[in-house]
């Protein structure tokens, strides 16, 4: 990674704005009208569409794509190969107040690996996606969504199972079964209420 705002290891539109001391992994790429604050770490390989937000404190690790319009506020973590569609909405702080101040008071929220969150998506801080979740379109999260959950509506209930490479799986909610995914390639097995990713036998 770098932090030198000359180093052509990474590449950044001329409106953009980095500030000195922000992290940048090689090959990442930063387009128009982007802000990216001077205590933001971002890994390799990243791409940040028109217009992103990088706050203070906020980690966002390799291959990570943020489509444009999409701020992400201190408190969030981005894991390796997030996918963040256009407009998606982050918050910090549960019960904000214009005439209270609550910077002490920021939640955590946490994205993980190979997670999509789709357009126009609404995480409230506090929670944890989990690893390769597939958030619908328009979505609202308020609590913590499982590992491979499919998620949709307002708010976000689950409807199914996602694999690694985001299609559906013919599993129920709850149980104990198993499915092959003829994409990734993958077994997956449903034990009680949450999905495991196997190798094939």
């Amino acid at each position: 990674m770098s932090n030198d705002a000359s180093d052509e290891s990474w590449r950044a539109d001329e409106s953009a704005i980095i500030d000195a001391g922000a992290v940048i992994g090689h090959r990442t790429r930063i387009w128009h009208f982007c802000h990216i604050s001077s205590k933001a770490t971002i890994g390799e390989d990243c791409v940040l569409g028109q217009n992103v937000f990088v706050a203070d404190g906020c980690v966002i690790a390799d291959r990570v794509k943020i489509q444009n319009n999409v701020s992400i506020y201190a408190g969030v973590e981005l894991e390796t190969d997030v996918f963040v569609g256009p407009s998606v909405v982050f918050t910090n702080v549960i019960n904000p107040r214009a005439f209270i101040e609550r910077k002490t008071e920021y939640q955590k929220t946490l994205v993980q690996e190979g997670a999509t969150l789709g357009a126009n998506s609404t995480i409230v801080c506090g929670n944890t996606v989990g690893k390769f979740a597939m958030i619908g379109a328009g979505a609202t999260i308020t609590h913590s969504v499982k590992p491979f959950a499919l998620m949709a509506g307002v708010p976000a209930r689950q409807l199914g199972w996602v694999s690694r490479a985001g299609v559906k799986l013919d599993l129920p909610l709850h149980g104990n079964e198993e499915v092959i995914c003829n994409v990734s390639g993958k077994r997956y097995h449903l034990n009680g209420m949450d999905v495991e990713e196997k190798e094939l036998l």
